[in-house]
């Protein structure tokens, strides 16, 4: 969007004001956009929560947080400036009385009224009739919603139901942190504005794209809440499809949200279900035991703080995805994703077909596929892998593998990176939908994984053990080793 465009100023209501995501995440990205100077000059951030305390508190509360979180020195002009938009309303989100507290503060006659849901789903009913009732709401209002958004397909639609009686589409901001960073958005620059990658993206130049999402850390605390929710559901049916759709989409017609979104969903309708007859063959899930990190002993997933020994859920997924439609025909997609990895990594790699004759066997007696590796977090960086002669003059030519490489802090010093919070948070205040999820993106990826869940359950799929520290269970090599293939890294 332009920079030079005037925007409203907003009321940004954030629900859950003293919990983790506001006080590590969202402070943190807002007070980076203060720095930027992306925030409206009259726009208010209000901090809700059941707790009693002044605003003077709250101050306090995210000045803590910046001192924390922030990984840079705080500059102190910048955070009065800051600090003088927050402010603080206790309300228990379960009385619908207290909400009407919120007229105390809110300026809707100036103000877009920008409502953040940083808490459960399960209030999420509360809030919005609560909202309702104490009517505060007109028709520029609007929510942003962070996942969860349900736990399969009924749970997510239940949600989106209620929500909906309250909220027109069009005002509801459902967030995927992923898809606000810099790399993701790149994806269609990438795509679309280079022809060289424009006409080579397809089955006839590529032979297959892995995806990764590989987490260090184990259960965090959340012991709880993941036993309930797994791998599975906690990352692949949000993050990773939500990357394969901006790998795999068609041209859009526009950069408006609604082109976008309808050839995301478009990639979802194409995926092929997995069932009880192919889930052996396509899916791996695995759980992690005691092992080192760094050097460091850590524990088992059974071993955690408030663990049942007993249980089955999967810290790692991997799966074989096919894409049933004329572009991806025959091109396998393997995502994986786990916890108390090798390290944190989160990237996309295409790997594109093999010459089908050589005459630098000297050097190779396969040629290497060339590989494009888009590398997300923690270095966002592209880089393409292809073959170069070794100079010199002596003897035959000889090849080497050689990358080039862009890394973005290097590509463009002068330009701040920002991380996914503060583009997706910006665009919400900006009232621009295009980088949030449709409800139909949502429940159309519930619907093939909830058959994936399904699945499981019928065969009875217990997850494989794997070291933490390691790269997942064996069974995940084997999943592309039966297909002539191997993971990256």
């Amino acid at each position: 969007m332009p920079r030079n465009k005037t925007y409203k100023p907003c009321d940004l209501v954030i629900y859950g004001g003293l919990g983790d995501l506001s006080t590590r995440k969202l402070i943190i990205s807002l007070y980076r956009l203060e720095k930027a100077g992306l925030i409206e000059k009259d726009t208010r951030i209000i901090a809700v929560d059941r707790h009693e305390k002044e605003t003077s508190e709250f101050v306090e509360i995210a000045n803590n947080s910046l001192r924390t979180f922030l990984n840079e020195s705080i500059d102190e002009e910048l955070w009065q400036r800051f600090s003088a938009r927050l402010s603080y309303l206790k309300i228990d989100l379960t009385q619908m009385d207290e909400y009407q507290r919120l007229h105390e503060v809110l300026t809707p006659e100036t103000n877009v009224l920008v409502n953040y849901f940083a808490v459960s789903p399960m209030l999420f009913k509360s809030i919005c009739q609560g909202l309702q009732q104490s009517e505060v709401l007109n028709a520029e209002s609007r929510i942003v919603m962070e996942k969860p958004i349900g736990h399969d397909l009924k749970s997510s639609q239940e949600i989106n139901d209620v929500v909906a009686n309250v909220f027109n589409e069009d005002q509801v901001f459902r967030i995927d942190h992923y898809l606000g960073k810099e790399t993701v958005l790149n994806l269609l620059a990438l795509r679309f504005a280079n022809s060289f990658f424009t006409t080579n993206w397809d089955h006839n130049t590529i032979d297959h794209i892995q995806i990764t999402v590989a987490e260090e850390v184990g259960i965090e605390g959340r012991w709880e809440y993941f036993d309930q929710t797994g791998q599975l559901r906690d990352m692949l049916q949000n993050h990773l499809l939500q990357i394969l759709t901006f790998v795999a989409m068609e041209p859009p017609v526009n950069l408006e949200a609604q082109s976008i979104h309808s050839e995301k969903i478009k990639v979802l309708k194409a995926l092929r279900p997995i069932t009880e007859s192919n889930v052996e063959q396509t899916t791996v899930r695995g759980q992690y035991t005691q092992g080192f990190q760094k050097a460091t002993p850590v524990p088992g997933y059974l071993e955690e703080d408030g663990a049942n020994t007993e249980s089955k859920t999967e810290s790692f997924v991997a799966v074989r995805v096919d894409i049933d439609n004329w572009r991806w025909a025959g091109v396998p997609f393997y995502l994986r994703s786990g916890k108390r990895m090798n390290y944190k990594r989160t990237e996309i790699v295409v790997y594109f077909k093999q010459l089908p004759h050589n005459i630098f066997k000297e050097s190779f007696r396969h040629l290497p596929p060339n590989k494009l590796i888009i590398h997300l977090q923690p270095n966002e960086a592209i880089e393409i892998e292809m073959l170069n002669k070794v100079p010199g003059i002596d003897g035959d030519i000889k090849l080497q593998k050689t990358k080039l490489d862009l890394s973005f802090s290097e590509a463009f010093k002068e330009n701040k990176l920002f991380g996914g919070y503060e583009k997706l948070i910006l665009e919400a205040l900006r009232g621009n939908p295009t980088l949030f999820l449709s409800r139909e993106e949502i429940e159309q990826a519930w619907t093939w994984v909830d058959s994936i869940q399904n699945a499981w359950k019928k065969t009875n799929d217990e997850p494989r053990p794997y070291p933490a520290g390691t790269w997942g269970p064996i069974a995940s090599d084997s999943l592309l080793a039966r297909d002539g293939r191997a993971w990256e890294g």
